[in-house]
């Protein structure tokens, strides 16, 4: 996600903040210890208001925090690839393979509103615990504000519609019922869609009377509707290239040598000649050896252009998305770590290229035959 920074790492998986998840901690702790508490437990000075209210804040991005692990770590040991996590203010999203079966759709999205819901009840427990055995009123009042509100946000990412965990519910059951991955995915995406909006058009409703938690509908509605339609929109371009091998719609790749100095493959023909920002490198042996963004080269100082290998600024293959001319386009992309380009390779040399725009361009032939409205 755009915007968002490496925090670190939790069983091993990378977490990422969003610049917009300290906002939601100052959103909701000022809400907190301008408004709820003093009506829960009035009379206390403004100095306790506001350091309470900052606590309920971090419960609850913690909160969101678990109810993302659980999805990811769901994941892993469902042998899904999950690339990482990134907290932001309107929750949280984890990037992750999609499931290879609806069963294993159900247990990856149903941890995730489990995981609140448990976490709203203990809350719960331990505020009414609080209040009534040793009379803590304001630690109270903090822990059944922020059960009751785990308990509101799993039951809201239950709601059967896309991108929220319910959506994936749904999804895997028209998966399950239907047989068609590509047919479920449009029926959660609009249903994603529908729903975004009808929230987007209720936070109007309650700005219009003066609310201001309405905003706060309104950019989630957006934000659903957004997701929603990118949904459905992949899910028919999917359907479009299902079916196509690597080899169909490779095209020759112009590959330079990783030795070369800075200088000399600026000067290279090939590399003028592949008119692409991003050219694959091959080594000695004629093997590829990595991809590089030639757009990179313009930070090495002319002085040291005579000394700095083009390997150094190189993504190493490792790193690289790579598949041989026989594998299915769509399996690729479904398992890719590594966004587009496609590195083709047979027995470890380059074969050829699949870049963005060729599969933009092979989507939107296909979709054009095939009938199908990206929406």
């Amino acid at each position: 996600m755009h915007g968002s920074a490496r925090l670190g790492r939790i069983f091993g998986i990378p977490l990422r903040i969003h610049w917009s998840a300290p906002v939601l901690v100052l959103f909701l702790g000022v809400g907190l210890a301008g408004q709820t508490l003093p009506a829960w437990v009035p009379g206390r000075s403004a100095a306790a208001y506001g350091f309470a209210g900052l606590v309920g804040a971090l419960l609850l991005t913690a909160s969101l925090l678990l109810h993302e692990t659980a999805h990811a770590v769901a994941a892993r040991c469902a042998g899904i690839r999950v690339d990482d996590m990134t907290v932001f203010a309107l929750g949280g999203v984890t990037r992750m393979g999609r499931p290879p079966s609806p069963r294993l759709q159900v247990a990856v999205a149903g941890i995730g509103p489990l995981t609140s819901l448990v976490l709203g009840g203990l809350s719960l427990a331990a505020g009414s615990g609080a209040l009534h055995t040793v009379h803590w009123a304001m630690p109270s009042a903090v822990l059944l504000w922020t059960g009751w509100t785990n308990l509101l946000l799993g039951v809201f990412n239950l709601l059967p519609a896309a991108p929220l965990d319910g959506g994936r519910l749904l999804q895997a059951a028209v998966w399950w019922r239907r047989g068609d991955r590509e047919r479920a995915e449009r029926v959660a995406g609009r249903a994603g869609q529908a729903v975004g909006l009808l929230l987007s058009a209720a936070g109007w409703v309650e700005v219009l009377y003066g609310s201001g938690t309405g905003i706060w509908f309104v950019l989630i509605g957006l934000f659903m509707w957004s997701s929603a339609t990118a949904e459905v929109r992949r899910a028919a371009l999917v359907a479009a290239l299902r079916g196509v091998r690597i080899g169909e719609v490779m095209i020759p790749a112009t590959a330079v040598p990783d030795w070369l100095t800075v200088d000399r493959l600026l000067a290279d023909p090939a590399a003028r000649a592949a008119h692409q920002p991003v050219v694959p490198l091959v080594d000695v042996e004629g093997r590829a050896s990595g991809l590089l963004d030639l757009r990179r080269l313009a930070a090495v100082p002319p002085a040291r252009r005579g000394e700095v290998r083009a390997r150094q600024f190189a993504t190493p293959l490792s790193r690289c998305l790579t598949a041989a001319p026989q594998d299915d386009l769509v399996e690729v992309l479904d398992c890719a770590a590594a966004p587009p380009p496609i590195l083709v390779l047979d027995d470890g040399r380059l074969a050829g290229i699949v870049t963005v725009k060729v599969l933009d361009r092979l989507a939107r032939r296909r979709v054009a035959v095939t009938g199908t409205t990206p929406r």
